[in-house]
């Protein structure tokens, strides 16, 4: 298994490392310089609101799907064509909630017009993350790859054309934004229909109310933890907007948004290892298998990537945000220096957080998840109306780490970790040789970006020195042979 996660995980982060980039620099950064702070912030407030039902458009299908199929790849044929009719059922739920509580806190007009844009967007984005889900419950990892890049691709064409294309003489609009975005999903959803309806040997839609009662109960426990996940990682924006007065409110959110991109462009690096991990966890628990190599193995890696990136950015933040952005440098670097430090206890989570998951530890992830959200809506309560959107930074550190810690400590004690004293040492020499690096490295060069190269070649190497990085060790493994169950893509 551990040959199956390395050499999937090389595909899934050499795309996304290939496009991703490219969108959140290259265009999305380049609509907000066009827009500026206050129009941008008008968006992303809505966008995170979208996110806050989204639980309605699933229910915990996804999850439950992905780890269900993993483990009863039979199941597939059976439960498409009853799920297909379910998740528009659940449409309809969330767009009714959505617009209102929307009217209830007193959106206008505008931000109404827009909102249904966004909510058929989130349906859209729901849909492809259930039908890929079947496709990595299926173990076809490297369809599911392409399939994770296509939307932004789509988006890159359609977005570069109307900012570079010279196609209108109209200035962009942050209409244009989201209306791109529909477009893109919804061929994405088409072609990864096609390509599950095929697998799934589908004929016709079935409508079977026992089924629909059976599903719906099998993944409550995933819809609780979804929807209070999305509330601690997405409320930020939103109790930013409705506590302070406008237009301050949504400028604060263009701040917060600039500050967050980075760390959202890296958390999908963390993301793309729980895709993988979830179906390859489910399917070792059901063989009894021992998850402590394959756990230990994908937790080191992050903590390479994620201390690296949090610490450097610390060091490096004013830099960084003065790169990307035209306005509000020096209150977006306040703000981002916070954020990028839950990187690593976005990272943590992303290994025992899907460890729990797949293990079907619902009822302990929603405790937590819990916590975190009652944590994150008190500080911001606390902190936003003094210290604006650093206030909201702080909450949602403070909420990455209480969580963190946690799902540590059960996913040690359920599996039996056995505690490796040597091992903690070497990840704490790791973290002091990362400040000492990056103070070290800002005295070198004139010019920051040699600076900061530096100091990340000199990370990897400190990495290989500790063994925390072994890459004979990994080409090793991606020599070995593996009589696991496979999809073919």
């Amino acid at each position: 298994m551990k040959k199956k996660f390395l050499s999937n995980l090389i595909l899934l982060l050499f795309l996304n490392l290939l496009i991703k980039p490219f969108w959140i620099f290259g265009i999305d950064r380049t609509v907000q310089n066009i827009v500026g702070a206050e129009e941008y912030g008008f968006y992303y407030m809505l966008f995170n609101f979208s996110f806050l039902f989204n639980i309605l458009l699933d229910f915990g299908i996804t999850n439950f799907n992905n780890r269900n199929i993993a483990q009863n790849n039979h199941l597939l044929n059976k439960h498409f064509s009853s799920i297909v009719i379910i998740k528009l059922l659940l449409a309809v739920v969330y767009t009714v909630v959505t617009f209102s509580v929307g009217l209830i806190i007193g959106f206008s007009l505008k931000q109404l017009e827009l909102l249904g844009f966004l909510c058929f967007n989130q349906f859209l984005l729901s849909f492809i993350l259930y039908l890929r889900s079947n496709i990595s419950g299926l173990l076809m990892f490297r369809t599911d790859s392409f399939l994770s890049v296509l939307d932004r691709i789509l988006m890159i064409i359609i977005c570069g054309l109307l900012i570079w294309g010279n196609v209108t003489s109209f200035s962009f609009k942050i209409e244009w934004f989201v209306y791109a975005q529909t477009t893109a999903y919804l061929l994405t959803a088409i072609i990864a229909l096609i390509l599950v309806m095929f697998k799934a040997s589908f004929r016709r839609l079935k409508w079977n109310w026992p089924f629909f009662v059976m599903i719906l109960k099998q993944s409550f426990p995933f819809a609780i933890l979804t929807l209070l996940m999305t509330f601690y990682n997405r409320i930020d924006s939103v109790m930013i907007e409705r506590l302070l007065p406008a237009p301050k409110g949504e400028y604060e959110v263009g701040i917060y948004a600039s500050a967050y991109r980075l760390l959202d462009a890296f958390n999908m690096i963390a993301y793309l290892f729980s895709v993988l991990l979830l179906p390859i966890f489910s399917n070792m628990i059901k063989r009894k298998e021992n998850v402590v190599q394959l756990v230990k193995l994908a937790f080191t890696l992050l903590f390479i990537v994620s201390a690296t990136v949090a610490i450097g950015s610390h060091f490096y933040s004013f830099e960084l945000m003065e790169l990307m952005y035209h306005d509000h440098v020096e209150e977006s670097s306040a703000v981002f220096r916070l954020l990028m430090f839950g990187f690593i206890a976005i990272s943590s989570t992303y290994v025992f957080g899907t460890l729990l998951t797949a293990n079907g530890s619902l009822k302990t992830l929603n405790i937590v998840a819990a916590s975190g959200m009652v944590l994150n809506l008190l500080i911001n309560l606390m902190l936003v109306p003094r210290l604006l959107a650093v206030g909201s930074a702080y909450a949602s550190l403070f909420a990455q780490y209480t969580t963190a810690v946690i799902q540590l400590i059960v996913a040690a004690r359920l599996f039996k970790f056995k505690v490796d004293y040597r091992y903690l040492l070497t990840l704490a020499i790791f973290l002091a040789g990362l400040v000492f690096l990056n103070v070290f490295s800002k005295q070198i060069f004139e010019n920051w970006m040699y600076n900061f190269m530096v100091m990340v070649f000199a990370a990897i190497l400190l990495a290989m020195v500790l063994k925390l990085l072994n890459i004979k060790g990994l080409i090793e493994i991606l020599k070995t042979k593996e009589n696991t169950l496979e999809g073919s893509s």
